[in-house]
């Protein structure tokens, strides 16, 4: 019997899942674990479940030990990963796509419906009690039909937002190294651009990329100061991807209309200048924040972590970015 770690609190059928085949030591708590708490929560462990809000570098698996196995992330990105330290100490590291796609998807075109008709405007003004009456000119928006979406990063959950966008009346765009299968674009009449070009004609600009040294503050103040004044900027991905300084800058100057943020770049901090904008709507990282995905990426982490403590590939490994 195998000792599994889980750094933080999970669905439980991914829980029972392990508990059925091997020893579990889990942190109940729900704070996030403290660094040295799960230093010593993982020690000895022959696979350990992880989070986003837990670093797994060359510390962490020092502390581990060089029985561990396996590191199993309990989300589709694993920018919290050092894949190449784990590669070095001989450790697969996995992810859980696919589960996730279309509540992601569902998310990010919330945030942009949400800011493009001034949605979180409106509810502010209710919940404060403000003064208000209805007025042909009165907190006016930005239909979605007939404009063009620039998708930057056409992955699975890129190709969810299109087809919704599609469905909505909207020109699809995309930039992305690599090409979608065929038959993920069927139907959508989606044009392959280069990333200039999309921050150039696009009405509304969604994120969809993994973050890596890459994409790295991919959308900077030269990026925001190419695009329409009238676009949105719309991030479920990775905070990271935009510099938040120039995005405030940018937001406060009118270069663009107003931006939609799942993530942030410090989260859980948000930059102050955020918060004082109206022409922004903000989430606290609930893309995936539904029972039955969040259960389902439980169970497919522990899924993974299982496959490779009984020696069997895992599922859904991830590689260096």
């Amino acid at each position: 019997m195998a000792i599994v770690a889980v750094t933080n609190r999970i669905p439980e059928v991914g829980l029972a899942k392990l508990r059925a085949e091997h020893e579990v030591r889990a942190w109940e708590h729900s704070e996030c674990i403290p660094r040295e708490e799960a230093l010593r929560l993982i020690a000895g462990a022959d696979a350990v479940l992880t989070l986003l809000t837990e670093r797994v570098d060359g510390e962490f698996l020092d502390a581990a030990g060089p029985q561990l196995k396996v590191v199993a992330n309990v989300a589709v990105g694993y920018n919290n990963i050092d894949v190449a330290a784990c590669e070095a100490h001989g450790v697969i590291a996995t992810n859980t796509p696919r589960v996730l796609t279309e509540t992601t998807a569902d998310t990010a075109f919330g945030l942009m419906l949400m800011v493009t008709r001034r949605f979180g405007e409106g509810e502010r003004i209710i919940r404060s009690q403000t003064p208000w009456q209805w007025g042909m000119f009165y907190l006016l928006g930005m239909g979605l039909q007939g404009k063009t979406i620039g998708i930057v990063g056409m992955g699975q959950i890129g190709v969810a937002m299109a087809r919704r966008a599609k469905a909505f009346g909207m020109t699809i765009e995309y930039a992305d190294d690599y090409d979608p299968p065929a038959a993920a674009l069927e139907g959508l009449d989606a044009r392959k651009v280069s990333l200039d070009e999309l921050f150039e004609t696009a009405d509304v600009v969604s994120l969809h990329c993994p973050y890596g040294p890459s994409t790295h503050h991919l959308v900077d103040a030269a990026r925001l100061r190419s695009m329409k004044h009238t676009a949105y900027l719309v991030n479920s991905a990775r905070g990271p991807i935009v510099d938040e300084d120039a995005l405030v800058a940018a937001l406060r100057a009118g270069e663009i209309a107003g931006a939609g943020l799942d993530v942030f770049e410090n989260e859980p901090a948000v930059h102050p200048g955020l918060l004082e904008l109206e022409n922004v709507v903000l989430l606290p990282h609930l893309g995936s924040a539904t029972t039955e995905t969040r259960a389902a990426m439980a169970e497919l982490a522990a899924d993974n972590a299982l496959a490779v403590l009984r020696g069997d590939p895992p599922i859904t490994p991830v590689t260096k970015i």
